[in-house]
This record gives C-alpha cells, sequence and structure tokens, in this order.
C-alpha cells in the first residue's frame, strides 16, 4: 500500500519497520514530528528527554542492551549531544543506533544554518542522506543494518525541504530482528585511554570497510544522460538538479560520507565538466578535490541558505535564465509575532519599561526582540541567556542589579540549570525571569519535564521550578503573572534589588495550549486619542484605524493587557457602555 507521508513521518514508520525499540528526542524544528508520529506505534517505547545529550544517551544505553534505538534532533541539538556522539564512534553499538540530524538551510526556524554533514566526518561515522520520503524510510532499516554489521552508529541527515515536504511512500510490515543481551566487554564500552587507543584504530579500519562495502551497496546511483554535464549530487539538492537540468547525467550520493573513490572516479572518467551541487558547505566537493579530481561547485552554487530550481537553473544557464517564465512571484513579507496573549509579551513589555539589559534564549520568546517590543538584547542558544547576563556583570559592575536573563520553562530545563548553578556558585548578581507557559510552546506545544505529562500522555511526576531553584542555592524565588504588569514590575524590581541571583518565575499558560478565550475587549473611538500607547505591545489583534485604533474581535483572546497600557480608559470589554 502506498500513502503520502513527510519526510519525518516516512522516518518514524521506517523506525516501526525496522524494529526499532527505543526512540528519543528533544523536540525541535524541523525534526520534531519524528517522535510525535512514533508514538502511534506502541512497539516502540518513545519518550522526550530534557535535552539532545540525555536523548542520545538514552539511545546509548537502549543500544547497549542489544534493542534497537533512533534518536531524533535538529541540527543545533548535535551541538548539544556532541559529546556522548563522539565516543559513541569509538564504543560502537550493541543494537542498531541511527541518530537523525535534521538540519535548517535558510534558517527558517533556528538561529544559524550550520552543516551537519561535517559532524558525521569528525566521528568519522557513516552519513545517509534521503533524498524524498521513500528514501527516508528505506534508508531507517539500512542504517540500523549498517550500525550493527560495522558495529557504528549512523547519521541519517535530512534538511528542512525533506523533513516536511510530503511523497509517495510504499508501506511495509513491521521486521523482527534479534535482540542481542549485553555481555560486560570493558575494551569496547570503557572509554578510558587505554582502551580508546585500540578503539580508534578501529574506527579508521571501519572506514575503509565502509568505502569498500558502499561500492557494492546500490545506495549511490548512477544516471548517464548528455556527458557534457555530469553532477554529483545528494539528498533534496538531487531534486533541483533533477527538475532544473534533465538532461545532466548525475551521480546520486544515498550515502554521503565516507564517499567511495573508486564511483567518483569512474563518474567523473565518463563526463566532460564534473560538478558538485549541495547545500550550504562544499563538504563533497572538498572530498573529491582532495581525490585529485577537477570539479566545479560553489563557484557557481551559494554557499548560503536553501537552494532551489531556480537557483540551480540561474547557475548553470545565467545568460538564458529570463527566457524561464515559470519563476514564482516572491510573497509579502510576514514577520513572525508572539499570538494575541501570549504571556511572554506582558513579561518582555514589562521588563522594558524596566529599562535594563535583558540577555535572551531560544524560545517563542525571542520574537521579544523585534520591533515593536524591541525588549531582549541577546540570543546565541539554548540556556545561555543566564551565563551572559553573569558575564556582563563582569565586564562592568553597573550591570550588577542592571541585568535580567529571561529564559522559557522547557529551555531552562533544557540547559539552564547549569547557568544559574554557576551563578549561584559565584554570587552572580543577576535577575533571571523564567517565562513558565507550562509547554515547549514554539516547536509545538510538546510536553516536558516540567508539565507532568509524557510523550505517550501518561501523568508524571511534574518538576517543581520554585523548589529547584532553592535547591540550587537561589535565595530570592518569587512565583508572579505576568498579565497583572504592577505586580509583574514590582517584584522584578524588588528581584533586581537583591544582592545575590535572583529567580522571578513570570508563570502564565501558554494560550493556545489551554485554548481558553475570554471575552474580548473594544476600543472606544470616543476616547481614544491615538497615542499609539497600545501599539507598542505588538499584539495582532490590535490596528490603527485612520486616528485611532481598533481591536480585531475573532483574534482578541481577552488577556487584558492592553487595558493596563492604555492611558486614556478607552479600552473596553465588548458589553460595557461607553463613557
Amino acid at each position: 500500500m502506498k500513502v503520502l507521508l513527510s519526510g519525518n513521518e516516512a522516518i518514524s514508520r521506517g523506525a516501526y519497520e525496522a524494529n526499532v525499540s527505543v526512540a528519543t528526542a528533544y523536540p525541535g524544528t524541523p525534526s520534531t514530528e519524528i517522535l510525535e508520529t512514533i508514538r502511534q506505534y506502541p512497539e516502540i517505547k518513545a519518550q522526550w528527554a530534557p535535552n539532545e545529550k540525555v536523548a542520545l544517551e538514552v539511545a546509548i544505553g537502549a543500544s547497549l542492551g542489544g534493542a534497537r534505538s533512533l534518536v531524533a534532533m535538529k541540527h543545533v541539538g548535535l551541538n548539544v549531544a556532541a559529546d556522548p556522539f563522539l565516543t559513541l564512534s569509538y564504543t560502537g553499538v550493541g543494537g542498531g543506533l541511527v541518530l537523525v540530524s535534521a538540519d535548517d538551510p535558510g534558517m527558517h526556524s533556528s538561529q544559524n544554518e550550520q552543516d551537519n554533514r561535517h559532524y558525521a566526518r569528525l566521528a568519522k561515522v557513516p552519513l545517509l542522506e534521503p533524498a524524498n520520503s521513500q528514501e527516508a524510510k528505506d534508508f531507517v532499516g539500512i542504517a540500523l543494518q549498517i550500525s550493527e554489521q560495522f558495529d557504528t552508529p549512523v547519521m541519517l541527515r535530512t534538511t528542512t525541504r525533506i523533513s516536511h515536504s510530503k511523497s509517495l511512500v510504499e508501506l511495509g510490515e513491521r521486521r523482527w530482528s534479534a535482540q542481542v543481551p549485553f555481555e560486560k566487554d570493558p575494551a569496547k564500552w570503557v572509554m578510558v585511554p587505554a582502551h580508546a587507543k585500540f578503539r580508534h584504530l578501529f574506527v579508521e579500519a571501519r572506514l575503509e570497510d565502509l568505502a569498500e562495502w558502499i561500492w557494492r551497496s546500490g545506495l549511490n546511483t548512477y544516471e548517464f544522460n548528455d556527458r557534457s554535464i555530469g553532477i554529483i549530487t545528494s539528498g533534496v539538492a538531487y531534486q533541483y538538479v533533477k527538475e532544473a537540468l534533465p538532461e545532466a547525467s548525475i551521480l546520486k550520493l544515498g550515502i554521503a560520507y565516507p564517499l567511495c573513490p573508486k564511483q567518483i572516479r569512474i563518474f567523473a572518467n565518463e563526463v566532460e565538466k564534473l560538478y558538485v551541487v549541495e547545500e550550504l558547505d562544499p563538504f563533497l566537493e572538498e572530498q573529491i578535490r582532495m581525490l585529485g579530481i577537477e570539479v566545479i561547485g560553489k563557484e557557481i552554487i551559494p554557499k548560503t541558505g536553501e537552494l532551489s530550481t531556480e537557483i540551480v537553473r540561474k547557475a548553470f544557464y545565467p545568460e538564458d535564465y529570463e527566457l524561464f517564465t515559470d519563476r514564482p512571484k516572491p510573497l509579502p513579507k510576514r514577520p513572525p509575532v508572539l499570538c494575541a496573549g501570549c504571556p511572554h509579551r506582558a513579561s518582555i513589555y514589562g521588563l522594558k519599561r524596566l529599562g535594563i539589559r535583558v540577555t535572551g534564549d531560544i524560545g517563542c520568546y525571542t520574537l521579544g526582540a523585534l520591533p515593536p517590543l524591541s525588549g531582549i538584547d541577546s540570543c546565541v542558544c539554548m540556556g545561555a541567556s543566564i551565563g551572559m547576563a553573569e558575564g556582563l556583570t563582569l565586564a562592568d559592575p553597573k550591570y550588577a542589579g542592571n541585568t535580567v536573563a529571561v529564559i522559557g520553562d522547557s529551555t531552562f530545563l533544557h540547559t539552564g540549570i547549569q547557568g544559574l548553578l554557576d551563578a549561584v556558585y559565584n554570587k552572580a548578581r543577576i535577575t533571571v525571569v523564567i517565562l513558565d507557559n507550562r509547554t515547549t510552546a514554539m516547536t509545538g506545544h510538546q510536553d516536558h519535564p516540567g508539565t507532568g505529562v509524557t510523550l505517550s500522555g501518561e501523568r508524571t511526576k511534574a518538576v517543581n521550578l520554585s523548589k529547584l531553584v532553592e535547591a540550587l542555592g537561589v535565595e530570592f524565588v518569587a512565583v508572579v503573572d505576568p498579565l497583572n504588569q504592577e505586580k509583574f514590575k514590582a517584584t522584578v524590581e524588588e528581584a533586581l534589588a537583591f544582592d545575590g541571583p535572583a529567580v522571578v518565575i513570570s508563570r502564565h499558560p501558554c494560550i493556545l495550549k489551554v485554548r481558553k478565550k475570554q471575552d474580548p475587549y473594544y476600543i472606544d473611538p470616543a476616547q481614544c486619542t491615538g497615542c499609539h500607547a497600545c501599539i507598542q505591545i505588538g499584539c495582532p489583534a490590535i490596528s490603527v484605524a485612520g486616528c485611532h485604533n481598533a481591536i480585531n474581535q475573532a483574534s482578541c483572546i481577552g488577556c487584558g493587557l492592553c487595558v493596563q497600557i492604555c492611558p486614556e480608559g478607552a479600552i473596553k470589554k465588548v458589553g460595557e457602555a461607553s463613557a
């Protein structure tokens, strides 16, 4: 039976069919739906982890016990998981283990567009790149076979387009595979220096064996057509090449690392001019040049952003590009915005009123850096806000008592705890505002250890954030609803005056999680002076209407933040009489 599946859904199906027993992840676009889809298969124990490092370590433990395991994360998540990943290459596996890295060329929902193919080369592990949903499903099983045959973890790299675009997939049945029980083997599993030296030799020999196996595997395929142009490509770039240059000869790499020199040389000798088309870094191009083969790549293909059929076409036919009439018209720009009623808006606006430095983190609230809120001064990576706030106070004492780190509840549990521990240990005079909206909102409202619900929907122990930060040694801990602006402002001011690290838990549930709407508000034109104070909170339900402002009652959820900001008292609940 054939069904239409996204790449993420196909990977989940592939895990089911390949007899994966354990699947772990931390949600992150564009990989989130993998675990959300896997949970429909009761045969697989699927769970969220507090971060990607822990997710991988759980998968490693399952592999140690002989079970097949899959761990999924977005590209920057592998930065967090890199420590166990690089040593896992040395230990090898018990049951097969596949790590899905979902890269984000074009940075649709990420702070960078790093090319994670380099991680495969750094760890010296095989890397598979599917070019459609069918391959995304099939490559999970193939990756697990490679993993067990060569005693190695295997990376399966997707990109945003593969993760989210849909194509037909032929479904199969779940295939049984034996689970070999764990046996003590310190030389393999205990990576002290004496053992690691020998395992490094094993890793190098494994790469040579893999290159020879690839030659016979059929994962890399030749498509000979017009031999004046030969293109080596992989992943979604293959689709762009097929559409832009249907007449070209192609070497499609299903396994992008390690390369098989024999295959590359054969293809290069069969074509007049050799090109590499790949997104982001010249990963394939540089390795091909190291074989002594002349190739054209980044001279014509961009190094940044997503590729497209149009970009590839223009690279090869710049003079004739204007002849193509099927180019899509550019879409109107639509900047991202916090939802109407989002409690983060109240928190960021309240902090902005205090005129302080605000170090930010990764989450919906990062949008508070954009106009008109413009209330966040930095954003680097998950958990960085707290350490950066501490660093500001070390750079200049004037920032002590004048600096706030904002971090979401899920992000705090991901990698914020250590930063706060450091602030306590080093007596940093900073205030940390934990934006507790009871969910991992930006990636689609997944649960986390603070919500008390697992991926499968079971009730579990919820982390008490107040007790947790108190256990770390924080002496000033307060909980406040940011939609009460005066109380929020007073609480933060008290925290800023405290001589030591202080924590304010700004608690109000995500409006999309609770889906609770109160009576909407309207602006009384008889009282509105057009001062636009309400516009400054950046609520999408409020707009300028002539000389006055107006509230779209279909969008308004009745949070009441704008009421507290209007200096004229012109904002009223629907049904209230005009003054």
